[in-house]
């Protein structure tokens, strides 16, 4: 193999996640055509999106569902003229979305990040990393369209494997006994992880913040990584 074909050549484990993520999230295609329509359409409603793509609004509700776990997709109440419950416009997060799952790395940035990490000293650098990963992890669990009043754990934990797939973890839901877990297959920060095992710290706090932003019923984490000598990457709470 020459130099060349091995430089292009694809991660396995990123390929995967983007693979999976993309399925899940676009591998149908009323969904494609639903998510299409509110990027064209923001404010689309359920009803809207029946009659567009020709299904029952509940059919329409179930891919939107999906869409928001993937963090494609939010809502916003829209005021009704007729007396009810107000109706959901949805919008999509990101509208510069390109749908070809590529990941772009930015060796200059991950240098930069490096050398921070080394002149904060590991106490700093991991608490630094915890607060990034809860504010972020905030923000994402609150896009995502509540499926009922209460979001039981087990329930916030599946949605969160779908969020981090989407952001190239190749996650899974796990439950064992009264514990749920997030497995994660694929690291993000690659071999910049490896060297500086604080990110981590990140992991812990993303799942701590979407557990919050969903409202879930407990937020408290513990983390093993494969940085720290540990079998498996596992959030678990």
């Amino acid at each position: 193999m020459s130099t060349t074909q091995h430089d292009n050549e694809v991660d396995p484990a990123l390929f995967s996640a983007n693979v999976t993520s993309l399925t899940h999230s676009f591998g149908d295609n009323t969904r494609r055509k639903i998510y299409f329509f509110v990027r064209e359409n923001p404010g689309a409603t359920a009803a809207e999106l029946s009659t567009h793509c020709h299904v029952h609004a509940n059919v329409v509700r179930h891919h939107l569902e999906r869409l928001a776990e993937g963090g494609y997709v939010t809502y916003d109440n829209v005021r009704k003229t007729t007396v009810g419950r107000p109706a959901k416009g949805y919008r999509v997060i990101d509208d510069t979305l390109v749908l070809d799952g590529s990941m772009r790395r930015d060796a200059l940035l991950v240098a930069l990040l490096e050398m921070a990490l080394e002149r904060l000293g590991p106490d700093a650098a991991e608490q630094m990393s915890h607060d990034v990963g809860v504010d972020y992890g905030r923000t994402l669990g609150a896009a995502v369209m509540p499926t009922d009043s209460s979001r039981s754990v087990k329930t916030a934990m599946a949605s969160i494997a779908g969020l981090l797939t989407a952001h190239g973890f190749a996650a899974r839901a796990e439950e064992h006994e009264l514990e749920q877990s997030v497995v994660s297959e694929n690291c993000p920060f690659g071999s910049a992880a490896q060297h500086h095992p604080v990110l981590c710290a990140v992991d812990r706090g993303l799942i701590s913040g979407m557990l919050e932003g969903l409202g879930a019923e407990r937020t408290t984490v513990t983390l093993t990584s494969r940085a720290r000598g540990d079998e498996v990457c596992r959030v678990t709470v």
